[in-house]
């Protein structure tokens, strides 16, 4: 088909090349109108190192000579400073109604708002699949995109994958500008997909099972695309739960953290879970920021990208959901949501990074008072490889705290258990103004003489005079000039906590009587 007349294209129809391939397919005739907008948008973008917009404008003018199409400039720039979308969009449309011309357009919301201008619209739809369902397959869990780079895929399944290049070619500017035109114009217009974020420079999008993140400099130094897509659906059945760990997520388990690293398949758990709990007539909300968590109808995902924390709060204790999926939990303002819905009553759920279990639990440490943790968090999950491979319970006791021997340091002390041998494996307490996690359970014994070498290797640049004493294992106290205290604590406190991690002990540092 061939269109004759006047045409006004929108930003992302030029950046995109649609435009040039209409002129080049001689399906565009005549009369080429660019907004001078466009090119002070440009310009700016350039200024960050994004040259490929005015490289894209280059390419058409020349096309433009070579097929005897007139390019024209019209309109008055913005003198650099920078123009939202909506209001580059709205110059543009009233351009295009001042020339009786045809707007050239890749975004559905632009054209439908053209359409009820009154203005000729020639909207470039996406046809057939996208073009980012051809760098899956069934093995596929996440492609990595971005120009100038070959692109690659994770692929096996959760705890079991590799990295591995998709093809030997990397991806340009235009096919990967092609590939996120098409997913914006999918996101607008269909059912199943929402763009959750959209800045300047990084838009996360849901389409369908795909939970996809656009940044485009000079936030990155390129622009990068990242599609992630579950491969696994469980039920919680499928996990073969011992039976006394099934029976506490029924009626015991209020306060759940669900931990793991990356990719070790929490977010599936966390499905399987909140399904589980929907079968037992259970109300079931989420929480989710973006919204990726692959859920049925019936179960409500509010999005964090959207409502302000104080929102969701108001929302869910008026709403009172039997329990609520709180998935990736990351600073400070979540880890109190969280608390804050928990002491209310409402059950919850809350997904978190962690490299072990106990560090899930220490990321309340500090974010709340240390004795409401065990009303808080009652049960921590922590999967690895797709499995769970550990469960704790967590509870408050009145003793000695493990390591100290006077009768007059008991405290309340939250202890740590394995919940299927009800063994204890951490006390968390305080002493002074520091709150400690002691390890209780010891694996392997360290030799002695291996410690105390690392601790005078710690101390002997800092203090000239110290003692260390080791009144039993996985205990070691160290003492030194009370002048020298502040110093040591200072100087030294990485170190020594480096050392009791790396040797999992208790280490104190007090003054010499």
């Amino acid at each position: 088909m061939t269109y004759s007349g006047v045409y006004v294209p929108d930003l992302l129809a030029i950046e995109t090349g649609v435009v040039r391939r209409l002129v080049e397919d001689g399906v565009i005739k005549d009369r080429l109108v660019v907004h001078r907008a466009i090119i002070s948008e440009l310009e700016r973008r350039a200024r960050f190192n994004d040259f490929s917009g005015l490289e894209e404008l280059s390419s058409l003018r020349r096309t433009c000579e070579s097929k005897g199409v007139k390019l024209a400039l019209v309109g008055e720039a913005n003198g650099g400073k920078k123009l939202s979308l909506e209001a580059l969009n709205e110059m543009i449309r009233e351009l295009a109604l001042d020339l009786k011309g045809t707007l050239i357009t890749c975004d559905v919301v632009m054209a439908k708002v053209a359409e009820a201008m009154g203005i000729n619209v020639l909207h470039v739809k996406p046809e057939g699949e996208m073009k980012l369902e051809e760098f899956f397959d069934n093995r596929t869990m996440s492609v990595h995109l971005k120009e100038g780079v070959v692109p690659y895929a994770k692929r096996g399944q959760p705890g079991k994958w590799t990295f591995e290049p998709i093809r030997s070619s990397p991806m340009t500017r235009e096919e990967l500008q092609t590939i996120i035109t098409e997913i914006m114009e999918k996101a607008r217009s269909s059912p199943d997909g929402f763009i959750e974020v959209d800045r300047e420079s990084s838009t996360i999008v849901q389409l369908g099972s795909y939970r996809i993140v656009i940044t485009r400099p000079p936030f990155s130094d390129g622009l990068e695309l990242t599609a992630v897509r579950p491969i696994v659906k469980l039920k919680l059945e499928d996990y073969n739960l011992p039976p006394k760990l099934i029976e506490r997520l029924d009626s015991h388990a209020e306060g759940i953290l669900i931990a793991g690293a990356p990719g070790m398949g929490k977010s599936t758990f966390a499905q399987a879970l909140a399904e589980y709990y929907k079968r037992k007539n259970k109300v079931v909300k989420t929480i989710e920021a973006p919204r990726d968590l692959q859920l049925p109808q019936d179960i409500t995902q509010y999005s964090k990208s959207v409502a302000s924390s104080q929102e969701i709060h108001d929302v869910l204790l008026l709403s009172r959901p039997d329990y609520t999926i709180f998935d990736e939990m990351r600073d400070t303002e979540d880890f109190k949501l969280y608390a804050d819905l928990r002491l209310a009553g409402v059950g919850m759920v809350g997904v978190v990074h962690a490299t072990s279990p106990i560090d899930a639990i220490q990321r309340f440490v500090g974010r709340v008072e240390l004795g409401m943790i065990p009303s808080i968090v009652d049960t921590v999950l922590f999967i690895s490889e797709g499995n769970v491979k550990k469960v704790y319970s967590i509870e408050t006791t009145i003793k000695i705290p493990h390591g100290l021997k006077e009768e007059d340091l008991a405290r309340p002390v939250v202890m740590v258990k394995d919940f299927l041998t009800d063994e204890p494996e951490y006390e968390l307490y305080v002493f002074g103004e520091r709150t400690f996690v002691v390890p209780v359970k010891r694996g392997l014994k360290v030799p002695s003489s291996v410690v105390t070498k690392a601790l005078e290797h710690a101390l002997s640049k800092v203090t000239p005079d110290f003692e260390l004493e080791m009144p039993e294992e996985g205990v070691a106290f160290i003492y030194v000039p009370r002048h020298y205290l502040p110093l040591v604590m200072k100087k030294c406190r990485k170190k020594l906590d480096r050392i009791s991690k790396r040797f999992d002990m208790h280490i104190e540092v007090r003054p010499m009587a």
